[in-house]
Protein backbone atom coordinates (compact mmCIF):
# COMPACT_ATOMS: atom_id res chain seq x y z
CA UNK A 1 0.00 0.00 0.00
CA UNK A 2 1.04 3.39 -0.70
CA UNK A 3 1.27 6.27 1.79
CA UNK A 4 -0.17 8.70 1.50
CA UNK A 5 -2.89 7.04 -0.87
CA UNK A 6 -5.32 8.53 -3.37
CA UNK A 7 -7.93 6.59 -0.96
CA UNK A 8 -7.39 8.04 2.08
CA UNK A 9 -8.40 6.55 5.23
CA UNK A 10 -10.18 3.78 3.18
CA UNK A 11 -6.41 2.48 3.01
CA UNK A 12 -4.91 3.56 6.01
CA UNK A 13 -7.88 1.51 8.14
CA UNK A 14 -7.22 -1.48 6.55
CA UNK A 15 -3.18 -1.20 6.77
CA UNK A 16 -3.89 -0.51 10.67
CA UNK A 17 -5.27 -3.99 10.97
CA UNK A 18 -4.09 -8.06 11.11
CA UNK A 19 -4.62 -9.23 7.63
CA UNK A 20 -7.64 -11.92 8.19
CA UNK A 21 -9.02 -8.04 9.09
CA UNK A 22 -8.28 -6.11 5.89
CA UNK A 23 -10.26 -6.19 3.88
CA UNK A 24 -13.86 -6.36 5.78
CA UNK A 25 -12.56 -2.84 7.78
CA UNK A 26 -11.19 -1.70 3.90
CA UNK A 27 -14.39 -2.49 2.55
CA UNK A 28 -16.99 -0.73 5.64
CA UNK A 29 -14.58 1.78 6.21
CA UNK A 30 -14.13 2.60 2.31
CA UNK A 31 -18.14 3.04 1.80
CA UNK A 32 -19.04 4.91 5.10
CA UNK A 33 -16.38 7.53 3.63
CA UNK A 34 -17.95 7.70 0.45
CA UNK A 35 -21.24 7.54 1.38
CA UNK A 36 -20.32 10.47 3.63
CA UNK A 37 -18.63 12.52 1.19
CA UNK A 38 -21.10 12.11 -1.22
CA UNK A 39 -23.74 13.74 1.28
CA UNK A 40 -21.45 16.29 1.86
CA UNK A 41 -21.13 17.31 -1.74
CA UNK A 42 -24.49 16.81 -2.24
CA UNK A 43 -25.49 19.33 1.19
CA UNK A 44 -22.82 21.74 0.50
CA UNK A 45 -23.90 22.15 -3.14
CA UNK A 46 -27.58 22.44 -2.27
CA UNK A 47 -27.05 25.10 0.26
CA UNK A 48 -24.78 27.21 -2.55
CA UNK A 49 -28.54 26.60 -4.70
CA UNK A 50 -30.29 28.53 -1.63
CA UNK A 51 -27.46 31.01 -1.15
CA UNK A 52 -28.19 32.28 -4.25
CA UNK A 53 -31.31 32.14 -4.46
CA UNK A 54 -31.43 33.54 -1.56
CA UNK A 55 -29.42 36.56 -2.65
CA UNK A 56 -32.07 36.82 -5.94
CA UNK A 57 -34.81 37.07 -3.49
CA UNK A 58 -33.18 40.38 -1.74
CA UNK A 59 -31.54 41.93 -4.78
CA UNK A 60 -35.35 41.75 -6.24
CA UNK A 61 -36.52 43.70 -2.61
CA UNK A 62 -38.73 40.23 -2.87
CA UNK A 63 -40.00 40.42 -6.25
CA UNK A 64 -38.43 37.02 -6.85
CA UNK A 65 -39.76 33.69 -5.32
CA UNK A 66 -37.69 30.53 -4.64
CA UNK A 67 -39.42 27.66 -5.14
CA UNK A 68 -38.05 23.98 -5.10
CA UNK A 69 -37.95 23.31 -8.28
CA UNK A 70 -35.89 25.94 -8.83
CA UNK A 71 -33.75 25.70 -5.97
CA UNK A 72 -33.24 22.04 -7.47
CA UNK A 73 -32.42 23.15 -10.77
CA UNK A 74 -29.92 25.80 -9.74
CA UNK A 75 -28.51 22.76 -7.41
CA UNK A 76 -28.13 20.30 -10.34
CA UNK A 77 -26.57 23.39 -12.70
CA UNK A 78 -23.81 23.65 -10.36
CA UNK A 79 -23.26 19.99 -10.20
CA UNK A 80 -22.58 19.86 -13.59
CA UNK A 81 -20.09 22.86 -13.60
CA UNK A 82 -18.22 21.27 -10.86
CA UNK A 83 -18.33 17.56 -12.57
CA UNK A 84 -16.36 20.24 -15.84
CA UNK A 85 -14.25 21.60 -13.81
CA UNK A 86 -13.10 18.18 -12.11
CA UNK A 87 -12.31 16.90 -15.41
CA UNK A 88 -9.09 19.33 -15.90
CA UNK A 89 -5.91 18.26 -15.42
CA UNK A 90 -4.58 18.23 -11.63
CA UNK A 91 -2.18 21.17 -12.15
CA UNK A 92 -5.37 23.42 -12.79
CA UNK A 93 -7.05 22.18 -9.94
CA UNK A 94 -4.54 22.87 -7.80
CA UNK A 95 -4.05 26.28 -9.39
CA UNK A 96 -7.84 27.34 -8.67
CA UNK A 97 -8.00 25.77 -5.24
CA UNK A 98 -5.06 27.42 -4.19
CA UNK A 99 -6.37 30.79 -3.86
CA UNK A 100 -9.55 30.03 -2.52
CA UNK A 101 -8.09 29.49 0.65
CA UNK A 102 -7.23 33.28 0.41
CA UNK A 103 -11.29 34.32 -0.39
CA UNK A 104 -12.04 32.10 2.37
CA UNK A 105 -10.06 33.73 5.02
CA UNK A 106 -10.01 37.40 3.92
CA UNK A 107 -13.95 37.43 3.27
CA UNK A 108 -14.65 35.97 6.75
CA UNK A 109 -12.24 38.60 8.33
CA UNK A 110 -13.76 41.38 5.83
CA UNK A 111 -17.51 40.41 7.19
CA UNK A 112 -16.12 40.51 11.44
CA UNK A 113 -14.98 43.85 10.82
CA UNK A 114 -17.86 45.13 9.27
CA UNK A 115 -20.43 43.56 11.12
CA UNK A 116 -18.92 44.87 14.05
CA UNK A 117 -18.13 48.42 12.57
CA UNK A 118 -21.84 48.51 10.94
CA UNK A 119 -23.92 47.41 14.11
CA UNK A 120 -24.59 50.31 17.13
CA UNK A 121 -23.29 48.87 20.51
CA UNK A 122 -26.74 49.60 21.99
CA UNK A 123 -28.41 46.99 19.49
CA UNK A 124 -25.46 44.31 20.54
CA UNK A 125 -26.96 41.27 22.57
CA UNK A 126 -25.38 40.80 26.21
CA UNK A 127 -22.45 38.18 26.69
CA UNK A 128 -25.24 35.91 28.96
CA UNK A 129 -26.92 35.74 25.39
CA UNK A 130 -24.12 35.53 23.36
CA UNK A 131 -22.03 32.91 25.69
CA UNK A 132 -25.00 31.80 27.84
CA UNK A 133 -28.02 30.26 28.63
CA UNK A 134 -30.52 33.06 27.37
CA UNK A 135 -29.63 33.03 23.79
CA UNK A 136 -31.12 29.40 23.58
CA UNK A 137 -34.32 28.74 22.20
CA UNK A 138 -36.18 25.68 22.23
CA UNK A 139 -37.81 24.64 19.24
CA UNK A 140 -37.97 20.84 18.95
CA UNK A 141 -41.10 20.55 20.05
CA UNK A 142 -40.95 18.04 23.08
CA UNK A 143 -37.51 17.14 23.13
CA UNK A 144 -35.60 18.73 26.19
CA UNK A 145 -33.70 22.05 25.74
CA UNK A 146 -30.26 20.09 26.58
CA UNK A 147 -30.88 17.57 23.45
CA UNK A 148 -32.11 20.64 21.44
CA UNK A 149 -28.72 21.99 22.22
CA UNK A 150 -27.41 19.40 20.70
CA UNK A 151 -29.24 19.26 17.50
CA UNK A 152 -27.64 22.38 17.22
CA UNK A 153 -24.44 21.22 17.10
CA UNK A 154 -25.41 19.73 13.49
CA UNK A 155 -24.21 23.04 12.00
CA UNK A 156 -21.03 22.60 14.11
CA UNK A 157 -19.89 18.93 13.17
CA UNK A 158 -21.16 19.30 9.50
CA UNK A 159 -19.06 21.98 8.67
CA UNK A 160 -16.00 20.06 10.89
CA UNK A 161 -16.08 17.06 8.30
CA UNK A 162 -14.36 15.96 5.22
CA UNK A 163 -10.83 17.10 6.62
CA UNK A 164 -9.18 14.60 5.61
CA UNK A 165 -9.94 15.63 1.35
CA UNK A 166 -6.49 16.46 1.06
CA UNK A 167 -4.98 13.18 1.35
CA UNK A 168 -7.09 11.91 -1.55
CA UNK A 169 -5.11 13.88 -3.65
CA UNK A 170 -1.96 12.79 -2.11
CA UNK A 171 -1.07 10.62 -5.01
CA UNK A 172 -0.57 13.88 -6.76
CA UNK A 173 1.63 16.38 -5.18
CA UNK A 174 5.03 16.77 -3.72
CA UNK A 175 6.54 15.91 -0.80
CA UNK A 176 2.94 14.00 0.41
CA UNK A 177 3.88 13.11 3.50
CA UNK A 178 4.34 16.32 5.09
CA UNK A 179 1.98 18.56 2.45
CA UNK A 180 -0.76 16.61 3.49
CA UNK A 181 -1.32 16.31 6.99
CA UNK A 182 -0.08 20.14 7.13
CA UNK A 183 -2.31 21.35 4.81
CA UNK A 184 -5.18 18.93 7.09
CA UNK A 185 -3.89 20.96 10.40
CA UNK A 186 -3.79 24.51 9.48
CA UNK A 187 -7.55 23.96 7.88
CA UNK A 188 -9.02 22.51 11.05
CA UNK A 189 -7.47 24.84 13.10
CA UNK A 190 -8.04 27.69 11.03
CA UNK A 191 -11.11 27.34 10.05
CA UNK A 192 -12.20 26.79 13.78
CA UNK A 193 -10.96 29.46 15.29
CA UNK A 194 -11.61 32.38 12.54
CA UNK A 195 -15.52 29.97 12.01
CA UNK A 196 -15.78 30.46 15.73
CA UNK A 197 -15.01 34.15 16.05
CA UNK A 198 -17.34 34.33 13.19
CA UNK A 199 -20.24 32.84 14.68
CA UNK A 200 -19.95 35.06 17.69
CA UNK A 201 -19.82 38.32 16.06
CA UNK A 202 -22.96 36.99 14.01
CA UNK A 203 -24.84 36.26 17.40
CA UNK A 204 -23.82 39.38 18.88
CA UNK A 205 -25.13 41.31 15.82
CA UNK A 206 -28.17 39.29 15.18
CA UNK A 207 -30.91 41.40 16.60
CA UNK A 208 -34.38 40.24 17.43
CA UNK A 209 -34.97 36.52 16.99
CA UNK A 210 -38.40 36.64 15.57
CA UNK A 211 -36.81 38.76 12.49
CA UNK A 212 -35.10 35.67 11.45
CA UNK A 213 -34.39 33.98 8.98
CA UNK A 214 -36.32 36.79 7.08
CA UNK A 215 -37.78 36.95 3.65
CA UNK A 216 -34.19 35.18 2.10
CA UNK A 217 -35.39 31.85 4.40
CA UNK A 218 -31.33 32.34 5.39
CA UNK A 219 -30.66 34.04 8.89
CA UNK A 220 -27.01 34.56 8.22
CA UNK A 221 -27.95 36.29 5.14
CA UNK A 222 -30.67 38.13 6.81
CA UNK A 223 -28.32 39.52 10.00
CA UNK A 224 -25.85 40.65 7.51
CA UNK A 225 -28.64 42.55 5.11
CA UNK A 226 -30.30 44.27 8.84
CA UNK A 227 -26.61 45.58 9.48
CA UNK A 228 -25.18 45.96 6.29
CA UNK A 229 -27.66 47.02 4.12
CA UNK A 230 -28.65 46.02 0.51
CA UNK A 231 -25.47 47.00 -1.49
CA UNK A 232 -22.54 45.76 1.28
CA UNK A 233 -24.62 42.61 1.92
CA UNK A 234 -24.94 41.58 -1.45
CA UNK A 235 -21.16 42.64 -2.54
CA UNK A 236 -19.63 40.28 0.73
CA UNK A 237 -22.20 37.46 -0.39
CA UNK A 238 -19.85 37.06 -3.75
CA UNK A 239 -17.21 35.95 -2.02
CA UNK A 240 -19.33 33.88 0.73
CA UNK A 241 -20.73 32.26 -2.28
CA UNK A 242 -17.31 31.62 -3.79
CA UNK A 243 -15.94 30.15 -0.79
CA UNK A 244 -18.79 27.59 -0.97
CA UNK A 245 -18.47 26.86 -4.84
CA UNK A 246 -14.59 26.48 -3.91
CA UNK A 247 -15.47 24.02 -0.68
CA UNK A 248 -17.68 21.79 -2.95
CA UNK A 249 -14.81 22.11 -5.48
CA UNK A 250 -12.42 20.14 -3.39
CA UNK A 251 -15.17 18.12 -2.14
CA UNK A 252 -15.93 16.83 -5.26
CA UNK A 253 -12.33 16.12 -6.18
CA UNK A 254 -11.15 14.53 -3.41
CA UNK A 255 -14.63 12.27 -3.19
CA UNK A 256 -14.04 11.08 -7.24
CA UNK A 257 -10.63 10.13 -5.47
CA UNK A 258 -12.31 7.61 -3.16
CA UNK A 259 -14.64 6.16 -5.96
CA UNK A 260 -11.51 5.85 -7.78
CA UNK A 261 -9.64 4.42 -5.15
CA UNK A 262 -12.23 1.66 -4.16
CA UNK A 263 -13.19 0.73 -7.65
CA UNK A 264 -9.03 0.21 -8.14
CA UNK A 265 -9.19 -2.36 -5.54
CA UNK A 266 -12.73 -3.68 -7.01
CA UNK A 267 -14.90 -3.06 -3.87
CA UNK A 268 -17.50 -1.66 -6.02
CA UNK A 269 -19.55 -4.19 -9.01
CA UNK A 270 -18.57 -2.28 -12.12
CA UNK A 271 -15.19 -4.19 -12.95
CA UNK A 272 -12.79 -1.47 -11.99
CA UNK A 273 -14.40 0.94 -14.76
CA UNK A 274 -14.33 4.05 -12.36
CA UNK A 275 -10.60 2.73 -11.13
CA UNK A 276 -9.09 4.36 -14.57
CA UNK A 277 -7.68 7.55 -15.48
CA UNK A 278 -8.07 9.28 -18.43
CA UNK A 279 -5.15 9.47 -20.76
CA UNK A 280 -5.18 13.27 -21.66
CA UNK A 281 -5.99 14.83 -18.66
CA UNK A 282 -4.51 11.71 -16.17
CA UNK A 283 -7.73 12.27 -13.80
CA UNK A 284 -10.35 9.63 -12.98
CA UNK A 285 -13.23 10.89 -15.48
CA UNK A 286 -15.62 8.41 -15.55
CA UNK A 287 -15.39 8.56 -11.23
CA UNK A 288 -15.48 11.97 -11.65
CA UNK A 289 -18.84 12.00 -13.36
CA UNK A 290 -20.15 9.11 -11.75
CA UNK A 291 -19.57 11.06 -8.55
CA UNK A 292 -21.71 13.91 -10.09
CA UNK A 293 -24.48 12.06 -11.07
CA UNK A 294 -24.98 10.27 -7.57
CA UNK A 295 -24.74 14.06 -5.67
CA UNK A 296 -27.65 14.88 -7.56
CA UNK A 297 -30.25 11.86 -5.74
CA UNK A 298 -29.96 13.58 -2.03
CA UNK A 299 -30.92 16.84 -3.65
CA UNK A 300 -33.60 15.61 -5.51
CA UNK A 301 -35.42 15.14 -1.73
CA UNK A 302 -35.99 18.13 -1.67
CA UNK A 303 -38.86 17.65 -3.91
CA UNK A 304 -41.09 15.91 -1.92
CA UNK A 305 -40.20 17.40 1.82
CA UNK A 306 -37.35 20.07 2.88
CA UNK A 307 -37.51 18.59 5.80
CA UNK A 308 -36.13 15.46 4.38
CA UNK A 309 -33.48 16.91 2.13
CA UNK A 310 -32.16 18.68 5.72
CA UNK A 311 -31.40 14.63 6.14
CA UNK A 312 -28.30 14.62 3.89
CA UNK A 313 -26.81 17.51 6.15
CA UNK A 314 -27.03 15.41 8.98
CA UNK A 315 -26.15 11.80 6.76
CA UNK A 316 -22.87 14.09 6.10
CA UNK A 317 -21.72 13.99 9.68
CA UNK A 318 -22.84 10.82 10.73
CA UNK A 319 -21.15 9.08 7.76
CA UNK A 320 -17.72 10.69 8.03
CA UNK A 321 -17.01 11.07 11.51
CA UNK A 322 -17.80 7.44 11.72
CA UNK A 323 -15.40 6.49 8.66
CA UNK A 324 -12.61 8.60 10.62
CA UNK A 325 -12.99 6.58 13.88
CA UNK A 326 -12.33 3.85 12.72
CA UNK A 327 -8.45 3.98 12.21
CA UNK A 328 -7.95 5.60 15.15
CA UNK A 329 -9.96 2.47 16.84
CA UNK A 330 -7.49 0.13 14.88
CA UNK A 331 -4.54 2.13 15.66
CA UNK A 332 -4.83 1.38 19.67
CA UNK A 333 -6.03 -1.97 19.52
CA UNK A 334 -3.84 -3.82 17.27
CA UNK A 335 -0.56 -1.77 18.44
CA UNK A 336 1.54 -4.36 19.22
CA UNK A 337 -0.04 -7.03 16.70
CA UNK A 338 2.67 -8.25 14.78
CA UNK A 339 0.90 -8.47 11.13
CA UNK A 340 0.49 -4.62 11.84
CA UNK A 341 3.48 -2.77 10.61
CA UNK A 342 2.63 0.92 11.68
CA UNK A 343 5.56 3.38 11.08
CA UNK A 344 4.73 6.96 13.00
CA UNK A 345 5.09 9.74 9.71
CA UNK A 346 6.40 13.28 10.18
CA UNK A 347 3.35 14.55 12.33
CA UNK A 348 2.88 11.77 14.93
CA UNK A 349 1.32 12.40 18.64
CA UNK A 350 2.80 10.23 20.82
CA UNK A 351 2.41 8.96 24.62
CA UNK A 352 -0.47 9.78 27.10
CA UNK A 353 -1.42 12.79 25.20
CA UNK A 354 -2.50 10.84 22.09
CA UNK A 355 -4.05 8.35 23.89
CA UNK A 356 -6.37 10.64 25.70
CA UNK A 357 -6.85 12.61 22.10
CA UNK A 358 -8.05 9.26 20.84
CA UNK A 359 -9.97 8.76 23.59
CA UNK A 360 -11.89 11.35 23.55
CA UNK A 361 -12.36 11.77 19.72
CA UNK A 362 -14.15 7.98 19.72
CA UNK A 363 -16.44 9.00 22.81
CA UNK A 364 -17.40 12.03 21.30
CA UNK A 365 -18.37 10.88 17.68
CA UNK A 366 -20.25 7.86 18.55
CA UNK A 367 -22.14 10.36 20.64
CA UNK A 368 -22.93 12.53 18.29
CA UNK A 369 -23.55 10.61 15.74
CA UNK A 370 -25.61 9.03 17.73
CA UNK A 371 -27.73 11.73 18.32
CA UNK A 372 -27.80 13.23 15.18
CA UNK A 373 -29.73 10.57 13.82
CA UNK A 374 -33.05 11.51 16.14
CA UNK A 375 -35.65 13.16 14.28
CA UNK A 376 -34.72 16.83 15.53
CA UNK A 377 -39.24 17.61 16.50
CA UNK A 378 -41.48 16.00 18.48
CA UNK A 379 -43.87 14.51 18.25
CA UNK A 380 -42.69 12.65 14.88
CA UNK A 381 -44.35 12.49 11.96
CA UNK A 382 -43.81 11.23 8.11
CA UNK A 383 -42.65 15.25 7.45
CA UNK A 384 -40.27 15.93 10.54
CA UNK A 385 -38.67 12.29 10.64
CA UNK A 386 -35.21 12.43 10.54
CA UNK A 387 -34.41 10.48 7.16
CA UNK A 388 -30.30 10.16 7.81
CA UNK A 389 -30.70 7.12 10.05
CA UNK A 390 -32.96 5.18 7.10
CA UNK A 391 -30.44 6.08 4.65
CA UNK A 392 -27.18 5.56 6.10
CA UNK A 393 -28.46 2.13 7.57
CA UNK A 394 -30.18 1.45 4.06
CA UNK A 395 -26.93 2.08 1.87
CA UNK A 396 -24.58 0.32 4.60
CA UNK A 397 -26.70 -3.09 4.95
CA UNK A 398 -27.17 -3.48 1.11
CA UNK A 399 -22.87 -2.77 0.86
CA UNK A 400 -22.52 -4.92 3.48
CA UNK A 401 -24.64 -7.56 2.29
CA UNK A 402 -23.31 -7.39 -1.52
CA UNK A 403 -19.48 -8.16 0.47
CA UNK A 404 -21.17 -11.52 1.97
CA UNK A 405 -22.46 -12.78 -0.64
CA UNK A 406 -20.16 -12.01 -2.99
CA UNK A 407 -18.17 -9.48 -3.23
CA UNK A 408 -15.52 -11.01 -0.45
CA UNK A 409 -15.09 -13.78 -3.24
CA UNK A 410 -12.96 -10.95 -5.62
CA UNK A 411 -12.18 -7.89 -3.10
CA UNK A 412 -8.84 -8.37 -1.09
CA UNK A 413 -8.76 -5.09 0.75
CA UNK A 414 -7.28 -1.85 -0.37
CA UNK A 415 -4.17 -2.52 -3.01
CA UNK A 416 -2.74 1.01 -3.21
CA UNK A 417 -1.24 1.48 -6.93
CA UNK A 418 1.77 -0.09 -6.25
CA UNK A 419 2.86 -2.84 -8.39
CA UNK A 420 0.31 -4.18 -10.69
CA UNK A 421 -1.55 -0.64 -10.35
CA UNK A 422 1.73 1.43 -11.23
CA UNK A 423 0.77 1.39 -14.81
CA UNK A 424 -2.49 3.32 -16.51
CA UNK A 425 -4.69 2.93 -13.27
CA UNK A 426 -2.47 5.05 -11.56
CA UNK A 427 -3.27 8.57 -11.23
CA UNK A 428 -0.50 10.59 -12.82
CA UNK A 429 1.93 12.60 -10.27
CA UNK A 430 2.25 15.57 -12.60
CA UNK A 431 4.82 17.02 -9.42
CA UNK A 432 7.00 14.08 -9.48
CA UNK A 433 6.69 12.91 -5.95
CA UNK A 434 10.00 12.93 -4.63
CA UNK A 435 9.58 11.79 -1.36
CA UNK A 436 9.98 8.23 0.15
CA UNK A 437 6.64 6.47 -0.31
CA UNK A 438 6.35 3.97 2.31
CA UNK A 439 4.97 0.49 1.83
CA UNK A 440 3.25 -1.63 4.25
CA UNK A 441 3.16 -5.18 3.36
CA UNK A 442 1.28 -8.50 4.63
CA UNK A 443 3.14 -10.14 7.12
CA UNK A 444 4.83 -12.41 4.71
CA UNK A 445 6.55 -8.76 2.88
CA UNK A 446 9.45 -6.41 4.58
CA UNK A 447 8.38 -3.51 5.24
CA UNK A 448 10.47 -1.94 2.47
CA UNK A 449 11.03 1.88 0.71
CA UNK A 450 10.31 2.98 -3.09
CA UNK A 451 11.89 5.88 -3.84
CA UNK A 452 10.08 7.69 -6.80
Amino acid sequence: MLFPPAGGLYTASAALVPKRFRAPVGFTVGWLNLLGQVAGVSSTEFGLARMILAAAVIGTDGAFEVTQHKIVGVFIGLLAVHGILNSLATKWLARMTSSFVFVNVGATILIIIVMLAMTPRSEMHPPNYVFGSAGIVNEAGAWPTGIAFLFGLLSVQWTMTDYDATAHISEEVQRAAYAAPSAIFVAVVGTGLIGWLLNIVMVLCSGPLADLPGPSGMSFFQIMFLRIGKTGTLILWVFVCFTAFAVVQTALQATARTLYAISRDHGLPDRGVFGTVNTKTKTPLYAVWMITFICVLPGLLDLASPIAANAIFALTTVALDLSYIVPIACRRIFRNHPEVHFQPGPFYMPGALGWAANIICVTWTLFIATILCFPTYLPTTAQTMNYASVIFGGVLTLALTWYIFDAHKYYKGPQGNVGRHLGDNALSNESSDRDVVRVVADEDEKVKTDEK
